[in-house]
């Protein structure tokens, strides 16, 4: 039986727009086309600027639009940010009681759905018209006010759409992991062959030209001759190299990080604890049932950047319009800033906001080392609260999967055939495992940034975790396309 609180959502779920589900059973190959079109839609929409604004203009959000699948100035100048966020609101009012929810009930499930789209499109709507009246994009008329709103509204819209279509059936794995996996491989992309020259040591922006630009000039490749600049505060290399570079440019080391920041989290994925089980009807039928370390996937890391992302933003605007002198000491506990650059941008200098974004180089965290075990400190803390939030909250929790394990027929050997005896083994198990696996992502995620790892430590993180979900889904229904009858084992 829904709650009250989603309750108040059934009348209004007929008027919200919808993907419809597929009524038919969908070919592999076809499936493949239903993802690629959304896919293809989307890198279109990161591309057409909005209608009335002059290239350039939108927040600076840097390294949070790669988590966010957003481009600045564009169709998707808000990206999934909406979506996430409220994700993360209902998620976290499911987790602390304060709405009833019973993600085993289909009813309920649906309902849940139809709260998450409410709050999508309206938060969509709020961030387009906080983005306007925020100052973000200059002095605008109102014509042309009207306009953008319209544009972000829709695109907004298109992208929730884009998403229940693909997890409805007609593709395969999730739309907002789609897009984000896309925004990382084009930041690693940029980030390895960028031609753009003329910043920071002179050479190209991208590491690979970089180096070749290092050795055709007969610098060294490799150097730690650094030096403090007190006019700018920031610590640069003596010699331009290839291996450290200023100005957060994308470097070897950057390069190497990506790598090994790949190579550790595939490590990661592959450890589990396997608990063995067996199947009450068929005596001889035994199989294990795994926990993964990594067992609530990469949704906390999602959900932390979500709330990184929102102080960002929240705080920048209200700096824009009531504290650009930094003098309102209150103020000044959310964010100060200044501005930076040519065009001119805010830039975080204090308050809560400087420390909720990551340093982007070695060269930063040595600068300020107290940043960097604040940042990674928050970022484990949120990276464990969230996991064990969506215990429950995603139906993972150690009571709803040893009820599922004993509906199925299955049971652990030497253990009594109820919920009870299950749910206190995997009681050993699941909580231990849900906050070391937070400790673990929330550490690779702050550390690849500190070493300056393409795409962000974030972006790998998750683009690794989609990609080998995506492989298992790709394998699942390859296998359930060419024998059928696996289908109803394969969850189809």
């Amino acid at each position: 039986m829904a709650g009250r609180f989603l309750g108040l959502f059934k009348p209004i779920a007929r008027f919200l727009p919808e993907a419809k589900p597929a009524g038919r059973k969908v070919g592999f190959n076809e499936k493949l086309l239903w993802t690629a079109l959304p896919l293809i839609i989307y890198l279109i929409m990161a591309e057409v600027p909005l209608y009335g604004l002059q290239t350039g203009q939108g927040f600076e959000m840097t390294y949070l639009r790669v988590i966010f699948a957003s481009n600045r100035g564009t169709l998707l100048e808000l990206g999934i940010g909406p979506i996430v966020t409220a994700g993360l609101i209902l998620q976290l009012l499911a987790g602390s009681g304060m709405i009833g929810v019973d993600m085993s009930n289909p009813e309920d499930r649906g309902l849940f759905t139809t709260a998450s789209k409410f709050f999508s499109i309206l938060l969509t709507g709020i961030q387009a018209f906080a983005y306007i009246i925020g100052g973000v994009y200059g002095a605008l008329p109102a014509p042309t006010s009207i306009v953008i709103f319209l544009q972000l509204l829709f695109a907004g819209i298109v992208i929730i759409l884009l998403d229940e279509m693909i997890q409805k059936g007609w593709g395969i794995g999730s739309g907002i992991s789609l897009f984000i996996m896309a925004g990382v491989a084009q930041r690693i992309l940029w980030d390895s062959f960028g031609l753009t020259v003329g910043l920071g040591d002179g050479k190209s922006y991208g590491a690979f030209p970089a180096l070749f630009q290092t050795i055709g000039s007969g610098d060294p490749i490799i150097s730690f001759d650094l030096f403090h600049n007190t006019t700018t505060n920031q610590l640069v290399p003596a010699v331009p190299n290839a291996f450290i570079r200023p100005q957060n440019l994308p470097a070897l080391l950057g390069l190497l990080t990506t790598v090994v920041v790949f190579l550790v989290v595939i490590y990661v994925e592959g450890i589990r604890v396997e608990l063995p089980v067996s199947h009450a009807d068929y005596r001889g039928y035994r199989a294990r049932y795994p926990i993964k370390l990594l067992y609530v996937s990469n949704l906390p890391v999602i959900f932390t950047s979500a709330l990184f992302a929102n102080v960002f933003f929240f705080s920048q605007l209200i700096w824009n319009n009531f504290n650009q002198g930094n003098s309102n000491i209150f103020l000044n506990l959310l964010g100060t800033y200044q501005l930076v650059g040519d065009p001119q941008q805010p830039t975080p200098i204090g308050g809560l906001v400087y420390y909720v974004i990551a340093p982007r180089s070695i060269l930063d965290v040595a600068l300020n080392p107290l940043r960097a075990v604040v940042f990674a400190s928050l970022m484990v803390l949120f990276a464990i609260i969230f996991s064990i939030t969506w215990l429950e909250v995603g139906g993972l929790g150690p009571s709803t999967v040893a009820r599922q394990l004993v509906n199925s027929g299955m049971h652990i050997p030497g253990y009594r055939r109820s919920v009870r005896p299950v749910e206190m083994v995997l009681k050993r198990y699941i909580p231990a495992v849900t906050i070391l696996g937070g400790i673990v992502v929330g550490l690779i995620a702050a550390l690849a940034d500190f070493f300056g790892v393409f795409g962000t430590g974030m972006g790998v993180l998750l683009s690794v975790g989609i990609i080998y979900q995506y492989y298992q889904q790709l394998m699942q229904e390859r296998v359930a396309e060419m024998y059928p009858a696996f289908r109803r084992f394969l969850g189809g």
